[in-house]
């Protein structure tokens, strides 16, 4: 049972090697046939027959698999499958039909089976696209416009054109010859369309599917002039462009691989601009400017005109609909940087104009960073309501702003809390201007008709001395604040402190953020989990641990809240993971038992998160369900919808996800509702006393019962003792965590213990 997953994992793997080997294969011994050929109708059926339509047959299996395991592109993949199959057959009775008296009917159907190949190649087009683009708008329909028509422009004017009149010693080529480069032309639009609305980036499987889609272009169009010129002949080193191509599909198939869902609500919303992805427009609209300028005269088709005509038209709209972006792109931008209730910039607008502050900030003409937080404001929302409260804080950017100068920065973080940012600003000018500020605010505000007071508490912080960086500031200056709120001192300038306290603080940030480079120092210490059924392995959660040059191993108590206050828990988390899968790794192939990773806050709304751990994990050679994210529902409430979104990407990958501490956030059973989750982690808080106290009893119990009607397995940690696990297998429980089963231990300790551990005896009953 454990080992069935990875072994399955890896012949489904081995056996799209071996198609993939044996389409090549099959190319490589048809080339030989190209020159001598043994005599007789046999070896020519055996080559043209056998040998060609052999590239054919895996690469469409290769393209069949690719639907299964790739969900989002199933039906491009489906549609490939279905073409080269049409394609195989068309050959098949256009080989075996020449020479016989049957000849006109095969050759109508293999017309027929070849213009359907064609059509559902088109579907395979879109498909792709429809993979990558959740919704369409205005400028990505004019750019596939605009693609299209300058390709079929190009097209009709330089490779049709030649064709549609007759030349010196040749008659006209008839309609219905014109169908086959007609279909490739319309292809050729499609695809130009399609690199169009996409932009040009490196998308593994579009370049490989393009490129193929390409030869066999090529291939058609070079058939046709040769066929009109009376110059083709059967068995040339032509034939390999059609096979190349296949080559290039049945390695497409075989590298595709899942790919995180775009969200349409960011497709939708960025602005279409850049090199990348004008570029195709820009060069299919200068092709129609020169399509126009060279048939100046009638010397071109006047299809070719009207196509070049129209192509520059939608350019035209398509500026209209870039300066509309652009104006709603800007307005976005201000928005995104002014706090909605007040105007004042937001803490994104600070952050960046600090930044740029610091880079110029020296000893002779350090920065300032003032951080006020309003005293009382509470109790003016508890007695008056929010609304009073918004006016309140309404009030602060009227008040303060016309006491600033020419470049200074005020800005509201969030709250009752505000921010001031000081170029060229002293120490005691900034405590100078603190002071100034805060008798400012002390002046009563009209708030419902009612005079109101309110205090002010401010934090003090300068750089480049003591903070380098932005976050540094604002740390200093957060520390200085809360100071000034404990002493009810008003203003409070940072000081770093030589006997430890912040300044220990400060100095525990930098050295990890120094760990985090140092291959050595961050580790993590596993703890297993087992069934509560029969006490096999189910599961093992990755701890980290500091390996500290000077401290010793430090525990997350003592790391995690240095890691929230410098910034650095998600290249934490990401070095975590790392860890964990390199040990995963080892003992995967033999027990299939996933590791679990917690996150933080960062990561949950991180966009970029499944395409991260999708990597990760390839690196390892481990699948999807090597590996648990653990995260506590507190983490969702910066934002719920961007949060969801990203777990169910995760979860849409394979990754499973686990609800931590369950129990002790404010809103589990709402959130319970809509978070994609698999399994719940109850707090130990709620799992201690379950064999003595009733009332944790029944908490547990119908915790339990809720969780399996919701598909949820339910996790027991802190179990502590047998009788602890015995009592939590009464009630319910799935799984058990906790120094009863085994302590955090390093990654060799492990192995030893899940060794010993293959053949477990259940828990005590």
């Amino acid at each position: 049972m454990t080992t069935q997953q990875p072994t399955t994992y890896r012949d489904g793997v081995r056996t799209s090697r071996v198609l993939l080997v044996l389409s090549v294969a099959a190319v490589a011994l048809y080339a030989t046939g190209l020159g001598p050929r043994p005599d007789g109708l046999g070896w020519d059926r055996f080559y043209d027959v056998v040998l060609y339509n052999s590239a054919y047959v895996p690469a469409a299996a290769l393209c069949w698999r690719a639907a299964r395991r790739v969900p989002q592109e199933r039906t491009a993949w489906r549609a490939l499958c279905i073409a080269l199959v049409l394609s195989a057959s068309a050959n098949t009775i256009r080989t075996l039909g020449a020479g016989i008296d049957g000849a006109a009917n095969s050759s109508a159907t293999v017309d027929a089976l070849s213009l359907a190949a064609y059509l559902t190649l088109y579907g395979t087009l879109v498909g792709l696209i429809r993979a990558r683009v959740p919704r369409f708008h205005p400028s990505m329909w004019l750019d596939g416009i605009i693609g299209a028509l300058g390709a079929t422009a190009v097209g009709v004017a330089f490779l049709l054109g030649p064709y549609l009149d007759a030349a010196p010693g040749r008659e006209p080529v008839p309609l219905i010859q014109l169908g086959m480069p007609a279909t490739d032309l319309l292809l050729m639009a499609l695809l130009v369309a399609v690199g169009s609305i996409l932009g040009v980036r490196l998308d593994r499987t579009l370049v490989i599917v393009a490129s193929a889609l390409a030869l066999m272009m090529v291939g058609d169009l070079v058939l046709f002039a040769r066929t009109v010129l009376g110059t083709y002949v059967d068995g040339t080193p032509l034939e390999l462009t059609w096979l190349a191509a296949i080559c290039l599909v049945a390695t497409a198939a075989h590298l595709a691989r899942p790919r995180p869902q775009p969200r349409a609500d960011a497709e939708g919303s960025r602005t279409r601009l850049g090199w990348r992805l004008l570029a195709l427009p820009l060069a299919c609209n200068v092709a129609s400017l020169v399509v126009l300028a060279l048939g100046w005269g009638d010397e071109l088709p006047a299809a070719a005109a009207w196509l070049a005509i129209g192509c520059v038209l939608a350019a035209i709209a398509r500026t209209g609909i870039t300066f509309r972006e652009v104006s709603a792109f800007n307005e976005v931008s201000e928005q995104a940087r002014t706090d909605e209730l007040t105007g004042l910039a937001n803490r994104r607008a600070l952050l960046e104009r600090t930044e740029r502050v610091l880079a110029s900030a020296t000893a002779r003409t350090p920065a300032a960073l003032l951080l006020l937080d309003l005293d009382g404001f509470k109790e003016v929302n508890d007695s008056l309501g929010h609304t009073a409260g918004d006016q309140l804080l309404r009030q602060i950017g009227p008040r303060l702003l016309p006491a600033l100068r020419p470049g200074e920065v005020l800005a509201r973080l969030g709250g009752d809390e505000f921010a001031v940012l000081l170029p060229e600003a002293s120490l005691d000018e900034a405590q100078d201007r603190a002071e100034r500020l805060r008798m400012l605010v002390l002046q009563p505000f009209a708030v419902e008709d009612i005079r109101l007071h309110v205090g002010v508490s401010i934090g003090v912080a300068t750089a480049p001395v003591p903070a380098a960086t932005v976050q540094e500031m604002l740390r200093c200056a957060d520390v200085a604040m809360y100071a000034a709120k404990a002493a009810r001192e008003g203003v409070h300038v940072y000081v770093p402190d030589p006997h430890g306290g912040s300044g220990d603080r400060l100095r525990t940030m930098e050295e990890l953020r120094t760990a985090l480079q140092v291959d050595d120092q961050l580790v993590v210490h596993l703890q297993p989990q087992i069934d509560l059924a029969d006490g096999r392995p189910v599961g093992v959660e990755a701890l980290v641990r500091w390996a500290h040059p000077t401290r010793g191993l430090l525990y997350p108590g003592d790391l995690l809240p240095a890691a929230e206050q410098a910034g650095l828990l998600r290249p934490l988390t990401a070095t975590v993971l790392e860890l964990a899968l390199t040990a995963a790794a080892r003992w995967w192939p033999t027990d299939a038992v996933p590791v679990s990773v917690n996150l933080a806050a960062a990561n949950v709304t991180d966009l970029d998160l499944p395409s991260k751990v999708l990597a990760a994990l390839r690196r390892h050679g481990l699948p999807p369900a090597a590996l648990t994210l653990e995260l506590v529902e507190d983490t969702l409430m910066a934002d719920p919808e961007r949060g969801r979104q990203v777990l169910a990407e995760l979860r849409h990958l394979g990754v499973r996800t686990s609800i931590d501490d369950y129990g002790t956030g404010y809103s589990s059973l709402a959130y319970l509702r809509h978070l994609p989750a698999d399994e719940l982690k109850l707090d130990r808080s709620l799992t201690a006393d379950v064999g003595s106290d009733s009332r944790a009893g029944a908490i547990v119990e119908h915790t339990a019962a809720l969780a399996h009607a919701l598909g949820l397995r339910l996790v027991a940690e802190g179990v502590e003792d047998d009788a602890t696990g015995e009592a939590l297998r009464r009630l319910g429980c799935d799984i058990a965590q906790g120094y009863a089963i085994a302590r955090p231990m390093p990654v060799p300790e492990f192995l030893d213990w899940l060794a010993r551990s293959r053949r477990p005896e259940r828990i005590r009953r």
